[in-house]
């Protein structure tokens, strides 16, 4: 159930964060873009992924979603509207390389070109994230991110988008949450590709955290003035008790939500002092592994909406933890059934600013999703609002701690393909109609544009 929360007191300026700090929006190409199989773009995980009945909430798909393809201009024109000077997208992968290695799609290159320069030319910054889920299908159909062959593929993909994007583009992204991807597309079987199962996750997680390094190597070399980080999901982690059994859960579920994908690139190695069973990858690595996993990153970006509560439980195998869920603890929801828990956000940057190897920390998401309605032509979201100002409350107060903290991206600019939930959780700031495409900004947005439009007298 989602709670209704109060109107809060919000008197920041954009200037109180410090006057460098990036304010943007993020999205991603397969739930935004459309334009699924024209101008030799090839088929992805995801589009294969909707295609089997039972996969999405009332078997949606992304094959029109936003339609960006054909209305980037309009859409980056009403971000230039709204002050929003800071823009995260991903490339599709098959979109480029239609067959995901080898020949070249030119047409998808000249669209990335003209979302690029469009970008530039109404002043805003493009951040490219380069993977955000869609792995071309033709991979997938030879293992997938579980055959060590991802490196030389992910490789060639890198190079090309830094070749043919790196002398306008130089904010990279290398991964989108790699826990997400490799934990619900290769264990739980809950996204694409829908694998399940140990021997698909293990070595899924291990080749990830190697192209997550061989990126950012690859950009170092190749973009010059690149700033180049990558992204992880994370939620604060909370024992249900202070038991010792709920104290080891949560510190479990901490190594694999919070610590899994990081550590590896700053040379730590693989949390396996909390968690066993990751001591089996030593099976897919190879002697100079270790080394190749890490990469001095110029930041990393957070993407943090909730927190969890975890306690001790025999039935969940590897792990022995059980996350509470949220409705279960009757406290305020969003349509996900995610804890509204704005300390959550301070928390994470405090954890994540213990580590001596991160050098800028930005939040690369941050958002909600809520039951909007649409009335006499407006979406009055007060909830969404108010989520953002708690939220932005609490990085406020990890910044005013000199914690690092350098920017602030919310997810997302416009209602899309939200996953294996289809349309039905909308997190814009931008409302779409998706029988007539048509865009209305919310109340949030509006909130948020004259917010980015402030400056101190």
């Amino acid at each position: 159930m989602t709670h209704t929360s109060e109107q809060s007191n919000f008197d920041l300026q954009p200037d109180d964060f410090g006057q460098d700090f990036i304010w943007g929006v993020s999205t991603a190409a397969y739930q935004i873009e459309g334009a699924h199989n024209i101008h030799g773009k090839g088929t992805s995980i995801w589009d294969d992924f909707v295609s089997k009945k039972g996969n999405i909430f009332e078997d949606q798909h992304g094959q029109i979603a936003c339609d960006f393809y054909n209305r980037y201009r309009d859409d980056i024109l009403l971000m230039k509207s709204m002050n929003i000077k800071h823009y995260r997208f991903s490339l599709s992968w098959s979109r480029i390389l239609p067959d995901g290695t080898g020949r070249v799609n030119q047409k998808g290159i000249e669209f990335y070109n003209d979302v690029i320069n469009f970008c530039l030319k109404c002043g805003i910054t493009p951040w490219v994230t380069l993977y955000h889920w869609d792995l071309p299908q033709n991979l997938e159909d030879i293992g997938g991110w579980t055959n060590r062959k991802i490196l030389d593929w992910f490789e060639d993909y890198v190079k090309i988008c830094a070749k043919n994007f790196g002398d306008r583009v130089k904010h990279w992204m290398v991964l989108n949450e790699p826990m997400v991807f490799t934990g619900a597309g290769y264990f739980l079987g809950v996204h694409a590709p829908g694998k399940k199962g140990l021997k698909n996750f293990l070595p899924a997680i291990h080749h990830a955290v190697l192209c997550q390094a061989l990126g950012g190597r690859l950009l170092r070399k190749m973009v010059s003035d690149a700033i180049i980080g990558t992204t992880f999901s994370c939620s604060q982690i909370t024992p249900q008790s202070d038991s010792k059994r709920d104290m080891k859960a949560a510190d479990k579920a901490d190594a694999l939500l919070n610590r899994l994908f990081l550590e590896p690139s700053l040379g730590l190695g693989y949390p396996d002092e909390s968690i066993a069973v990751l001591k089996k990858i030593k099976k897919y690595e190879q002697p100079e592994d270790a080394q190749n996993s890490i990469f001095e990153f110029d930041f990393i970006g957070i993407q943090n909406y909730t927190r969890e509560v975890v306690r001790h439980s025999y039935t969940v195998p590897y792990l022995r933890a059980k996350i509470v869920k949220a409705p279960e603890r009757n406290v305020q929801t969003t349509l996900m059934d995610w804890e509204v828990h704005p300390p959550s956000i301070y928390e994470m940057l405090k954890k994540f600013n213990t580590y001596r190897g991160v050098k800028k920390i930005l939040i690369t998401e941050n958002g909600a999703a809520f039951e909007d309605t649409m009335e006499a032509g407006e979406v009055n979201d007060i909830e969404r609002t108010n989520y953002l100002k708690s939220y932005l409350k609490q990085v406020h107060k990890a910044s005013s701690e000199d914690l690092k903290i350098s920017g602030y991206f919310v997810w997302t600019f416009t209602d899309n393909f939200e996953w294996a939930e289809g349309y039905y959780p909308r997190f814009g700031l931008v409302h779409i109609d998706f029988d007539t495409l048509e865009r209305t900004i919310k109340a949030s947005g509006k909130w948020y544009s004259t917010f980015l439009g402030r400056k101190k007298s």
